[in-house]
């Protein structure tokens, strides 16, 4: 392939899995004028009133979201961009269902990859410079069966269409910000674009000039543990990806894939890395609203905080299944109320409910008393405007929701700028 240097005053960017707009967020605020999104898609089967694409519609004017199933629309529909991002669907690989029960990228959420995958393809010689995805971080370990095999397919299909790959897992909060949030970011170039020339060795671009490093540095210093992994994805010259999906990682006593990692010509590198920032942490105090901004049934009524505090404390219980097998259920103790001086615990998609549970936040204000997150602090957790889920129509619950399902912009705008570096 022959180089093709490009400098670009402006990107147009294709926003894929779209939410309430996580992304245009974090790149809007690393450059408005440079970072420009063109086209949007979201869409969630489950529910009648699209709330998500409503609040980006808020948010970004009217047209801004294509409110349909992305399986349906044609590719040719879709303009054609510089940069593509998505926050492709999870549920498949979360945390809140065990690995032997996740289907991975054969699961009702996953098999949206493949969406990604046939836009890519079709675009053809048009296919975007960049694309940029966020995921959980359990995608490197699914499904239990074929340990890395789900991530294998997805660097071997952007591998197919000519790009090389990055991936970091990070903890937002590791980089003083907000919220203990651990993702999968993953970045692909085309092997003959800007960026990807820049590329000469595995390590020195994961530790050093690479995208992510310059983003979110490392410490060198501590050392590369364990010896990093070299794994040829597939050995075969042709239906490479049938021989993934039948055969990697059968035979692996290890992971094949660690949280930082560079993929190129079908051969991935991937290495421990660990975390540098001399920032000052942020934490939920410096989110917070002031007492009089929050409303009355957000606080914890007092007969409610012995049921509170069973949910978050220590069990050890006998229980009994239908069929009469008794056993112990144990459970460890959580922090109660939630320390303000430090980042929160990750927000779920249930942290919007009134009732005890063991995983929404309970925090004590300046008032002295214990009170659930109200959706403004919910929102600044994931470095989103204030209010930017707020729409008639749209109550706490559901924007508490919205936020469970969105990402930390603070990691979109850092990959951003970083990114307007190498193009411009």
């Amino acid at each position: 392939m022959s180089p093709q240097i490009r400098i670009m005053e402006k990107v147009r960017v294709v926003e894929l899995f779209a939410g309430v707009g996580g992304f245009r967020v974090g790149l809007e605020r690393a450059d408005a004028a440079f970072f420009d999104t063109i086209w949007a898609n979201q869409w969630e089967p489950s529910t009648k009133i699209q709330h998500a694409a409503l609040v980006y519609e808020k948010n970004y004017g009217k047209g801004s979201i294509v409110n349909q199933d992305i399986n349906t629309v044609k590719t040719e529909d879709i303009p054609d961009h510089d940069i593509l991002v998505g926050g492709f669907p999870c549920q498949d690989y979360s945390v809140a269902t065990t690995l032997s029960n996740s289907k991975g990228i054969e699961g009702k959420k996953g098999v949206l990859w493949w969406s990604i995958y046939r836009i890519l393809k079709e675009k053809g010689d048009k296919r975007p410079e960049v694309v940029f995805l966020e995921n959980v971080d359990r995608l490197l370990l699914s499904p239990a069966s074929q340990r890395g095999r789900d991530f294998a397919i997805i660097l071997e299909c952007l591998n197919e269409l000519g790009y090389m790959v990055e991936w970091r897992v990070i903890n937002a909060a590791d980089y003083a910000m907000p919220q203990k949030r651990r993702r999968t970011y993953i970045l692909a170039y085309k092997k003959d674009g800007t960026i990807a020339q820049a590329f000469k060795d595995p390590k020195d671009w994961i530790y050093q000039s690479g995208i992510f490093a310059k983003a979110f540095p490392v410490d060198s210093e501590k050392g590369v543990i364990p010896i990093p992994t070299t794994i040829k994805l597939s050995a075969k010259k042709k239906d490479r990806l049938l021989d993934i999906t039948e055969n990697f990682g059968k035979s692996m006593v290890t992971y094949p894939f660690y949280g930082s990692g560079v993929m190129r010509d079908g051969e991935a590198v991937s290495f421990t890395t660990f975390p540098s920032c001399s920032d000052k942490p942020t934490t939920i105090q410096d989110i917070m609203v002031t007492p009089d901004q929050v409303p009355e049934e957000f606080y914890i009524p007092a007969g409610q905080i012995e049921r509170w505090q069973y949910y978050k404390g220590s069990k050890r219980e006998l229980r009994t299944r239908k069929d009469g097998f008794q056993y112990y259920y144990t459970e460890g103790g959580m922090e109660f109320p939630d320390p303000i001086d430090r980042p929160s615990r990750t927000i779920i998609t249930s942290e919007g409910g009134k009732s005890p549970d063991r995983c929404r936040h309970v925090i004590r204000d300046q008032t002295g008393r214990l009170r659930r997150l109200v959706p403004v602090e919910l929102e600044r957790l994931n470095m989103f405007p204030s209010d930017h889920t707020k729409l008639e129509g749209v109550d706490d619950g559901k924007r508490a929701f919205l936020m469970g399902n969105a990402l930390v912009c603070g990691i979109i705008t850092r990959v951003g700028k970083e990114i307007e570096s190498r193009l411009k």
